[in-house]
């Protein structure tokens, strides 16, 4: 449905589906606040189930990577009485190694995921916490990456909303080979000029 520049389409409907999903689960299971699990289903849901299944698989290596890295931190900051310095200095580090790794393991896509996932755990452990909820927290970015995924598979687009997104995409791909275009144009000129001033 589109009214003038606002269109409604059915991975708007679809994300809006999925954080009922998890708030209505969360609300069943007694399992806190479902923040974490609605933000992974947002990112997990994308235009098909190939796509969304590519992009959950990165996403769940990237939430074990940083949930495994959040738990070294809340270990290491335990054994140092929890210590600001341990914070500022350690947490960084480890957001080195979430990028180091993520890239080796060829997971770049996963990389803001895990940086994520360590980041939200460790800076929003309550005090008094156990390593528990390292593992709550990874387990609620699994429930949301499995939502999106689910609904992408139960709900498929029809084949007039499937051409109308290829479409939708193709004219953003024709936009920017028109700017990579004026912009080889603009480096050309500018090469020829440094050649003509020498």
């Amino acid at each position: 449905m589109k009214i003038g520049p606002f269109r409604l389409g059915m991975r708007t409907l679809k994300t809006a589906l999925a954080v009922l999903i998890c708030i209505l689960l969360f609300r069943v299971l007694g399992r806190g606040t479902p923040m974490i699990a609605a933000i992974a289903a947002v990112f997990s849901l994308r235009q098909d189930l190939t796509t969304s299944v590519s992009f959950g698989k990165s996403r769940i290596i990237g939430n074990s990577l940083g949930g495994f890295l959040a738990l070294i931190f809340i270990l290491v900051q335990g054994f140092f009485s929890h210590a600001f310095i341990v914070e500022a200095i350690f947490l960084p580090f480890l957001v080195i190694v979430a990028i180091v790794l993520s890239d080796a393991s060829n997971n770049n896509p996963g990389i803001i995921t895990a940086i994520a996932t360590l980041l939200l755990i460790a800076l929003s452990i309550p005090q008094g916490e156990s390593i528990y909820y390292v593992f709550d927290r990874v387990i609620d970015t699994f429930i949301g990456t499995f939502i999106g995924i689910g609904l992408n598979f139960f709900i498929r687009p029809k084949p007039l909303e499937t051409k109308h997104a290829i479409d939708e995409d193709l004219a953003e791909l024709a936009k920017k080979e028109k700017e990579l275009e004026e912009l080889r144009k603009k480096i050309q000129e500018k090469i020829t000029i440094q050649q003509q001033d020498k």
